[in-house]
């Protein structure tokens, strides 16, 4: 009989940063209790650290809704009653960690790493796809027949992974899995794609200490700013092992952020994790899937029905500020900017800059493998999220369409060049004026983080801080478009008349420019 070992809520395994930033590993009850001691989780990647976050706001779940701030069992039924409880828990600064550690030692057998019949996050079979622990590893992510030719791990640490950070990957792997398991032979059983993380567009809110973290993203009111419905945390339901099951949405956020989109079994030896087994877990439909809290969406124009938009790695969160912060009936805002919108306007949070993150894996071939792990923020004034700011926010929107017009009008300037130097090769076309306009993003990037941080809806004239922008942007797009112009060949110059050369084209250009901006 397999003996427990390595429970999650006494030993340390979680990689936080204190905040002098020295790191360290935590247990589940100690990072509770020093929390507002921490700044960060801060593991090996960011996309770990949001698998553990969202692994402890399931806690928090679990516990809040269920008592009030002071241990009294009591539910939550009225819109009033969860604002309430949650500006109790802010007010007080830190984590209730007795009563969050007399729920958890309820389940504490729930908890083990190793464990004869409930292992945790995990289910005793033996089929599956067999993999090394070199794939556990989301630095790695390598598939058992292509090792990568140059990995940031070499020897014992591709082949054997100790039990802390066995725990973290395994959160990671139930998160952003990729689609290379093999389901049973001879069953016809649905697709469970990506790991549920990786189908999202992900962002959430990042405070001063782990305590703001976490209570900014505790989220209690749905989309209607009505109550969830209490639910059950995977560690307190019987296990489900059947292989690829179409689960309804869950209608409750303990269900969502326990989700067990994979079936999992470690395989271990006597220095720690060697391997693993998979199989397909849980799956639901992502269509209208608004019990989640944690994404930009997209509407599909046929449908009317609204998916996780998934980010794009070579485009900066700002550039999808609209998404970020839309109201009107054409777009949905990610749950957690609606409910810090909601605090906001409660005055239940101090007037200081928020910061929203993202944390996102980007996939190739139909999400078969990993193919880059990236992150990025954006800071910005706490009353952009009050009624005051919806009026800049239409501004700021406003702007960022004329941004990306400009930076479409130099993409053309630069085809006309290559025209006017009589360069025919269409299939050259594209290349350069995706080339410049990704240069005109990296120069307008800088600039616009500053810029939005800079914003004041309360001593700020809207009108005088647009005109700023715009005037930064253009100086920036048209100077990039007058180094193109001083790089083109003297065919291009000369051109075939007067109307088809360079300084031709540039003049066009910068008129075209100048009308966007004036809202021609």
């Amino acid at each position: 009989m397999t003996e427990a070992k390595f429970n999650i809520l006494h030993e340390p395994w979680i990689l936080v940063a204190d905040l002098s930033g020295n790191i360290m590993e935590m247990s589940v009850l100690d990072a509770f209790e020093h929390a507002h001691e921490l700044k960060q989780v801060s593991g090996e990647l960011p996309t770990q650290d949001i698998a553990v976050i969202r692994f402890l706001l399931a806690v928090l779940y679990a516990v809040y809704q269920r008592e009030d701030c002071d241990g009294k069992v009591s539910g939550i039924d009225e819109p009033r009653q969860a604002l309430d409880r949650w500006i109790g828990i802010w007010g007080r600064g830190r984590f209730n960690t007795e009563q969050i550690s007399r729920y958890l030692r309820k389940y504490e057998d729930r908890f083990f790493l190793v464990h004869p019949d409930r292992p945790f996050y995990q289910v005793n079979f033996s089929d599956g796809t067999e993999f090394r622990a070199s794939k556990l590893i989301g630095e790695l992510s390598e598939s058992s027949n292509k090792p990568r030719l140059f990995s940031v791990r070499t020897g014992h640490g591709r082949d054997s992974i100790s039990y802390p950070e066995a725990v973290r990957w395994l959160l990671y792997l139930n998160s952003y899995d990729d689609t290379s398991s093999k389901p049973t032979r001879g069953l016809n059983l649905p697709s469970v794609g990506a790991g549920w993380l990786g189908k999202l567009g992900l962002v959430y809110a990042e405070g001063s200490n782990l305590f703001e973290t976490l209570m900014l993203n505790f989220v209690l009111l749905d989309m209607n700013e009505m109550p969830f419905s209490d639910g059950h945390a995977c560690w307190e339901d019987q296990v489900r092992s059947e292989e690829r099951v179409e689960i309804p949405v869950p209608d409750n956020p303990l269900e969502l952020l326990t989700l067990q989109s994979r079936r999992v079994l470690l395989s271990r030896d006597t220095e720690g994790i060697v391997g693993y087994r998979l199989l397909g877990g849980d799956v639901f439909q992502k269509e209208n899937a608004f019990i989640e809290q944690m994404t930009i969406w997209r509407r599909d124009k046929t449908s009317g029905d609204f998916r996780p938009k998934r980010h794009d790695p070579s485009r900066a969160l700002w550039r999808d500020y609209s998404a970020l912060m839309s109201r009107d009936e054409r777009g949905l805002q990610p749950g957690v900017v609606r409910w810090i919108s909601l605090l906001q306007r409660e005055h239940a949070l101090p007037q200081h800059m928020l910061k929203f993150r993202t944390a996102s894996v980007s996939y190739g071939d139909k999400d078969f493998f990993v193919d880059d792990v990236f992150e990025d923020s954006i800071s910005l004034n706490m009353h952009l999220l009050a009624k005051l700011g919806e009026e800049w926010n239409g501004r700021i929107d406003d702007v960022l369409v004329k941004t990306d017009k400009c930076v479409r009008e130099l993409g053309k300037f630069v085809i006309d060049l290559l025209k006017s130097a009589g360069n025919s090769e269409e299939k050259n076309y594209e290349g350069a004026s995706a080339a410049v306009r990704e240069r005109a993003y990296f120069a307008l990037d800088e600039p616009f983080r500053r810029w939005l941080e800079s914003i004041d809806p309360e001593r700020d004239n809207i009108g005088t801080k647009m005109k700023g922008w715009l005037g930064v942007m253009e100086n920036l797009v048209v100077g990039i478009g007058e180094k193109c112009l001083m790089d083109a060949s003297e065919k291009s110059i000369v051109g075939k008349d007067m109307k088809n050369n360079a300084v031709f084209w540039f003049g066009q250009f910068r008129n075209m420019v100048y009308r966007t901006i004036l809202g021609e």
